[in-house]
C-alpha cells in the first residue's frame, strides 16, 4: 500500500467495534499528547467537516432516508474524500498530530467484511482512491467481543438519556461479528501498522498501553 507523503506530522487513527470505547481513548490520548505539548488535531470520521457533519446525520441517524448499500459506502466515500483535503493532509503537512477516531479501516470493515456485497480488497482500493492513498502512520484497533460492546454501547445510551440507536449499532449481532473478523484481518494483513489493544480490560490500563506506544512512536518523527 503505497502511503501518500507529508511533511512531518504523524497521523495516528483509533479503530474498533460498537462500545469498544475509541471516544473516550481518543479523548484522553488527546489530553495526553497536549500534555508534553504536542500541537494536536483530534477529528472523527465520518463528520470531521462540515460537509461530514451533513454525511454523519444522513448516515447514522436519517432513518426516514433508507440507504442501500451501494448508497452507504459512497456516502462514507464522500466524507473520507472531503476530511483528507480539508482537515487531514493540512495539518499534517503543518507538521501537527492527526488523532482520528475511525479511518478507512472502518468502511473495509463495516461496508467490506460485514455488508457481503462487496469484498474488503475491492472497498479498500475504493478507500485509497478517496483519500488520495493516505494511509495513517499508526493504528490502535480496541478487541472487543460484539456481545460485551453491544452491551456497553446500549449502557451508554441508557445513561446519556438518548431514546434511540443508530443505524449501525442497529445491525444483527451477526452483522457486528463479521465487522470484528474484518478488523482482525485488517490486524494480521497491516501487523506493521495495526496494534490490537484488548479492550475488555480496564479502560486506564488501555490507555496507558496505548499512550506508551504512542510516545515510542513520537520518538520517530518530528512534530510541531
Amino acid at each position: 500500500m503505497k502511503r501518500k507523503a507529508h511533511n512531518s506530522g504523524l497521523f495516528l487513527t483509533l479503530e474498533g467495534g460498537e462500545g469498544s470505547g475509541k471516544t473516550t481513548l481518543s479523548q484522553k490520548l488527546y489530553d495526553h499528547l497536549i500534555g508534553k505539548g504536542c500541537s494536536v488535531l483530534l477529528t472523527r470520521a465520518p463528520g470531521g467537516t462540515e460537509l461530514g457533519k451533513s454525511i454523519r446525520e444522513i448516515l447514522l441517524h436519517k432513518e426516514s432516508i433508507e440507504l442501500n448499500k451501494f448508497s452507504e459506502l459512497l456516502l462514507f466515500l464522500a466524507d473520507r474524500a472531503q476530511h483528507v483535503h480539508e482537515v487531514i493532509m493540512p495539518a499534517l503537512n503543518k507538521g501537527q498530530i492527526v488523532l482520528c477516531d475511525r479511518f478507512n479501516d472502518s468502511t473495509i470493515a463495516y461496508q467490506g467484511a460485514a455488508r457481503d456485497s462487496f469484498s474488503p480488497t475491492y472497498v479498500e482500493e475504493l478507500c485509497l482512491f478517496a483519500t488520495e492513498n493516505l494511509v495513517p502512520d499508526l493504528t490502535f484497533y480496541l478487541d472487543l467481543d460484539p456481545k460485551v460492546g453491544l452491551k456497553r454501547a446500549n449502557d451508554a445510551i441508557l445513561k446519556d438519556g438518548k431514546n434511540s440507536y443508530d443505524r449501525l449499532e442497529k445491525e444483527e449481532l451477526v452483522f457486528h461479528k463479521k465487522v470484528r473478523d474484518g478488523y482482525l484481518s485488517l490486524a494480521k494483513k497491516y501487523s506493521d501498522r495495526i496494534v490490537t489493544i484488548d479492550a475488555e480490560t480496564a479502560q486506564d490500563k488501555v490507555f496507558q498501553e496505548v499512550a506508551e506506544i504512542t510516545d515510542k512512536k513520537l520518538l520517530e518523527v518530528s512534530c510541531t
